[in-house]
């Protein structure tokens, strides 16, 4: 159990403190409630930039690394198409240092037109190493718009195109960082060597006076069903020939989200599953095969990816994978196979939750979706599936008219 008290300040941030004694460290988690599925479809690959640009420097503070070297901190961010992620782990005693930096770019984010031009040359060139000159990088940018027609989830973080971020200008920059950068859009996680009513002292001193941003109503389009297989085949300069087929599955917040995630596993985690048993150690069809999900908090995707050996079609590969999805549908799995999926994907909560961050990320992360207790829900909700609940998802999911394939192939 992980234990948390919280209070929201009158500007709308929302704080969690999660105390722990046995650690000299403190962190702090500071969430936003925005992705790349906020962004305008013309306009796409901010909320990746803003990752960027909140390294960039603010009013008080033009180096953010350097204050919190000094005592012994270090940090980092990430962005998904559901939210924007940055922590500072650090010396307990030093906490405050992290609040100052924080609050800093919360309030005053630097609009130096040198600093966008230089986070927007950074971003070009990581769109073009991991996404356009590395082999099968385009995969997502060509996946995405395949699997989704109407949700925004049909681009990539990095976006849909490097024009997008080139014809950024200083007035996007301020429009989007003055609808999504405000403390009534964020979740302040502090954990660690930490006791609560120092934090609330800490957080309205350093963030009671930052104005809370206008109350945004999230109305994204809903993906409608898909009623037909799409398919896709690229022909590029890569090693070997590769597999993709992405499924539309519940979201985060839906009630078989565990029961495809674990069915998923049953399929296509680890060694031990029925696609690698079967496909690639018995029968060699692949050199590698897995299944994974995209857990996303609106209806994501089950994803089926791996490389065909040589001389084998991508046609009888995709019936081979096929084929192994069939017998799944056909009849219930044993409990001992699905014990085993539960007991590994519980390993890992249990496992991540040792490092203090986790801890510090998962009550973030609930707490956007609606329930910051889901870190302490999800062993539960793992527990409860039954092999019915399997039966049901995977002959709901794994429909072939549910399914976008993308064969990719290898030059010759």
């Amino acid at each position: 159990m992980i234990k948390y008290n919280s209070f929201t300040l009158d500007n709308g941030l929302n704080v969690y403190v999660h105390e722990d004694k046995n650690t000299p460290l403190a962190v702090i988690n500071l969430l936003y409630d925005v992705g790349s599925r906020d962004e305008k479809a013309d306009k796409t690959g901010f909320a990746h930039l803003f990752e960027h640009l909140m390294f960039g420097g603010s009013k008080n503070i033009p180096n953010y690394d350097e204050p919190l070297q000094r005592v012994g901190g270090e940090n980092n961010a990430f962005t998904s198409p559901d939210v924007t992620n940055y922590y500072i782990t650090l010396p307990a005693q030093n906490i405050e240092t992290a609040f100052w930096l924080e609050s800093d770019r919360m309030m005053s984010l630097s609009f130096d037109p040198k600093v966008l031009e230089v986070q927007r040359s950074v971003v070009i060139e990581e769109f073009k190493q991991r996404y356009l000159n590395q082999p099968y990088g385009d995969l997502w940018l060509k996946m995405r718009p395949l699997a989704y027609e109407k949700h925004p989830y049909q681009w990539a973080t990095i976006g849909k195109e490097i024009s997008h971020i080139k014809n950024a200008t200083m007035d996007d920059v301020k429009e989007f960082f003055f609808t999504h950068y405000r403390p009534n859009n964020a979740y302040l996680v502090i954990a660690g060597n930490v006791e609560t009513e120092h934090v609330k002292a800490l957080t309205e001193k350093w963030f009671g006076e930052i104005p809370a941003g206008e109350k945004r109503n999230r109305n994204l389009p809903k993906e409608p069903k898909q009623q037909e297989a799409r398919f896709l085949e690229i022909e590029s300069d890569v090693p070997v020939d590769a597999l993709y087929k992405a499924y539309h599955m519940p979201a985060k917040t839906d009630e078989k989200y565990y029961a495809s995630d674990l069915m998923s596993d049953i399929l296509g985690r680890g060694k031990s599953s029925r696609l690698y048993k079967k496909l690639v150690k018995e029968d060699g069809i692949f050199s590698s095969l897995a299944a994974y999900v995209t857990g996303s908090v609106d209806p994501g995707l089950l994803v089926i990816s791996g490389q065909v050996s040589s001389g084998i079609s991508l046609k009888n590969a995709d019936l081979a994978v096929q084929q192994i999805i069939k017998e799944l549908q056909a009849e219930e799995v044993a409990n001992k196979e699905l014990e085993k999926v539960k007991n590994q994907a519980i390993s890992t909560i249990v496992y991540g939750e040792v490092d203090i961050l986790n801890r510090a990320m998962s009550i973030a992360f609930g707490a956007a979706m609606g329930n910051p207790n889901l870190v302490n829900e999800e062993t539960d909700l793992i527990k409860a599936v039954s092999t019915k609940d399997i039966h049901t998802v995977s002959n709901e999911i794994l429909q072939d008219e549910n399914c976008s394939t993308i064969y990719y192939k290898a030059k010759k």
